[in-house]
């Protein structure tokens, strides 16, 4: 197991070559690079970090809601392209989410759980018929698809129970998660018991922690907004890196703890994201090994 990253946080705060993040990762000891949507889709750039292998260039994330009845197709368009450089180049993953009807509203939020009325799971089957074509790519392409665990990029892999009504219409071995914790952790649901369940279908690892404000969380509720929570760089959150760590090792994990910084406490200018993101690369490689 090691400790990589996405592009996405050095990107928001105006660096623009990817060479350049690529380079500052492997000098400050990242072992994979992760490509965030905000990297031009460069063939001929990205071959060349590729091929130098100064780092592994290990993954495209591209999150959109695939099923936007304007948008949607420009937007597969998009997931497609990265699948066809993926192959060619041999990055061996492209991650992403599925899609949902209408957008993410409140009425989408209550609407998953059916299984008193027995109607159908929303946006179930347009999504199974998306990703059918998707999958087919990515099986001529040997690229691998994870569905990223965040629900408020047009998704609905949200769930341990979405998931798996997704993977029972869905069988492929080319297709299952890039699992994120942080999430689990503000949807208020277990973020360790998913990683032995889901065993053989965690391509991809996120390293990013929610930190809750329970003096927020009982004022305003869980449905009021989302100002009882905040996403942290590992390390200054709810989860025990530990025990996801122990967890991916039961499964037989081998890959890749990205750090995905978006947290606002380490935001806003190049030193302190690159500080954000130090803070949970140590996090992460104190869980895999205490003697380092």
């Amino acid at each position: 197991m090691h400790v990589g990253m996405l592009t996405n946080s050095l990107f928001g705060v105006g660096e623009s070559d990817f060479k350049k993040v690529a380079h500052w990762a492997a000098m400050k000891g990242f072992k994979e690079i992760e490509i965030g949507a905000t990297v031009p889709l460069d063939k001929k750039m990205i071959a060349e970090v590729v091929d130098k292998g100064e780092i592994k260039v290990g993954a495209f994330l591209y999150c959109r809601n695939f099923l936007l009845p304007v948008e949607g197709e420009a937007f597969l368009e998009e997931l497609m392209k990265r699948i066809e450089i993926a192959g060619e180049l041999g990055i061996p993953k492209v991650l992403t989410s599925t899609g949902i009807d209408r957008g993410w509203d409140w009425d989408t939020k209550f609407d998953f759980y059916d299984g008193i009325r027995k109607r159908p799971i929303r946006s179930m089957e347009r999504v199974v018929e998306l990703f059918s074509r998707v999958l087919e790519a990515a099986e001529r392409k040997n690229v691998k698809i994870g569905w990223e665990t965040c629900p408020v990029m047009g998704n609905i892999a949200i769930s341990p129970y979405l998931i798996e009504e997704l993977f029972a219409r869905l069988k492929s071995e080319k297709l299952g998660l890039a699992y994120d914790p942080s999430h689990l952790v503000w949807e208020m649901m277990d973020p360790y018991e998913p990683i032995l369940k889901f065993r053989d279908k965690i391509f991809h690892v996120h390293g990013k922690d929610t930190e809750i404000n329970y003096s927020r969380l009982n004022y305003v509720g869980i449905l009021s907004d989302y100002s009882w929570w905040r996403y942290r760089v590992p390390g200054l959150g709810e989860i025990n890196w530990k025990k996801i760590v122990s967890n991916l090792y039961e499964i037989g994990y081998d890959g890749v703890i990205s750090i995905e910084h978006e947290d606002p406490v380490w935001e806003g200018t190049r030193e302190k994201v690159e500080k954000g993101l130090l803070i949970g690369k140590k996090t992460i490689e104190y869980a895999i090994d205490p003697e380092k």
